[in-house]
This record gives C-alpha cells, sequence and structure tokens, in this order.
C-alpha cells in the first residue's frame, strides 16, 4: 500500500523541487531589492556585476516555466499517469541547475557549487526514473 500510487519516487522528487523553485521565486519577487543588492556583491568582481537585474530576470523566468511545468507535470502524472510534463519540467530544471552552477564557477565559488550538484543529481535521477 502506497500514498502516492505507483509513482512514489517521481511525485517526491517532484515536489522537492516545485517547494525549492517556488520558495526561490517567492523570495526574488518579495525582496527584489535585497536580491539584487546581494548578488551585486557576489558577482561584483566579475564582468557580470553590470548586468545582474537582466540575469536574475532570465533566472527567474527558467524557475517560473520550471515550476509551472512541474505543478502541471505533477497533476497529469497522478491523474492521467502522464509521464512526458514532469520530464520536461525536470529537464528545464536540469538546464536552470547548470546556469546557476556556470555562476557559482565563475565567482569561484567552489562550496556554493558543490550544493548545486546535490540537486542536479536528484534532478538528474527524477529524469532517469521518468525514461
Amino acid at each position: 500500500m502506497s500514498i502516492f500510487n505507483e509513482h512514489a519516487s517521481e511525485i517526491l522528487i517532484t515536489l522537492f523541487f516545485i517547494i525549492t523553485y517556488f520558495l526561490s521565486i517567492l523570495e526574488k519577487l518579495v525582496d527584489w531589492k535585497g536580491t539584487v543588492i546581494y548578488y551585486n556583491n557576489h558577482f561584483g568582481k566579475t564582468i557580470l556585476k553590470n548586468i545582474i537585474p537582466f540575469l536574475l530576470i532570465k533566472v527567474l523566468i527558467f524557475e517560473i516555466l520550471t515550476v509551472l511545468l512541474l505543478t502541471f507535470g505533477l497533476y497529469y502524472l497522478v491523474i492521467e499517469d502522464v509521464k512526458i510534463i514532469v520530464k520536461i519540467g525536470l529537464e528545464i530544471s536540469a538546464i536552470t541547475l547548470l546556469i546557476f552552477l556556470v555562476g557559482q564557477r565563475f565567482v569561484k565559488d567552489y562550496q556554493g557549487a558543490m550544493n548545486i550538484t546535490v540537486y542536479f543529481i536528484l534532478n538528474i535521477i527524477g529524469i532517469y526514473i521518468l525514461t
């Protein structure tokens, strides 16, 4: 017996990423100015320092797209047993994480890059399970 049907792993991984990205989006939108200041400091010694708001908007778009795809995908996975939407959501999530990884490596934040790797591994496991 399971509370999730036959897709427990897929559902839990999807919920994990929905929560993660949703809170990230919320944090950026609620404190946009603080977020820009934080990333200006983080990338202050790089060539990216002058385009931080532009880059944050691009990241926000990827995060919103990911949450939408994962949310609709979760619905279709549970109700219709359709996996493709949630798989595409996890693929966009993986691209988003790679963008984060490049940023962390760009500023030589190796600890931050290592933290992203943990998310990326779980993301790839989710894609693998859905394949």
